[in-house]
C-alpha cells in the first residue's frame, strides 16, 4: 500500500507544480488550460490518449495560447518517465512500432491518473469563481437538487 501511496503523492506534488505555475501566468492562459484540465479525461477516454496528445499538439501550433502546449507538457514529464517513454516525447513513444498495445493502456491510466490530480489543482486555483457560491464536494450531495 506504501507504494501506491508513494505514487500518489508524486503524482500530486507534479500535478500541483504544474497547476501553480500556470497560475502564475494569469490571463487566458490559466482560464484555457482550466477548461482543458476539466475536459482532458473525458477526452481521452473517448479519442484515445494518442489522438488526445496529437490535437493538443496541433492546438499548440495553432493558436499560439499556450495552454495546449503546456497541459501537453505536463501530461507528457508526468506519464513519460513513468512508462520509460525516451526524452524524443511521449506521443512520439505511444506511436512507434515498439509500444505494444499493454504499454499503451498503462499510459492511458496513468495518465488519466494524473489528470485527477491536474483537474483538482487547476479548479483550486485557476477558477476565478472559486469560492464565490460554490458548494463543498466533500461529501454527501451539498442539500441541492
Amino acid at each position: 500500500m506504501s507504494t501506491v501511496r508513494t505514487i500518489e503523492q508524486r503524482r500530486a506534488e507534479h500535478a500541483w507544480r504544474a497547476v501553480k505555475a500556470v497560475a502564475g501566468e494569469g490571463g487566458s492562459v490559466a482560464s484555457d488550460y482550466l477548461g482543458l484540465a476539466r475536459g482532458a479525461a473525458a477526452d481521452i477516454q473517448v479519442n484515445g490518449l494518442g489522438q488526445t496528445l496529437a490535437f493538443w499538439r496541433a492546438k499548440a501550433k495553432g493558436d499560439g495560447d499556450g495552454a495546449h502546449q503546456r497541459l501537453l507538457d505536463h501530461v507528457g514529464s508526468w506519464v513519460g518517465p513513468q512508462m520509460g517513454a525516451p526524452d524524443t516525447g511521449l506521443l512520439e513513444w505511444l506511436v512507434a512500432p515498439t509500444t505494444g498495445s499493454a504499454a499503451y493502456r498503462r499510459a492511458t491510466w496513468e495518465a488519466l491518473a494524473y489528470l485527477k490530480w491536474v483537474k483538482r489543482f487547476a479548479e483550486a486555483e485557476l477558477d476565478e469563481k472559486k469560492g464565490k457560491g460554490r458548494e463543498s464536494r466533500g461529501g454527501g450531495d451539498g442539500g441541492e437538487g
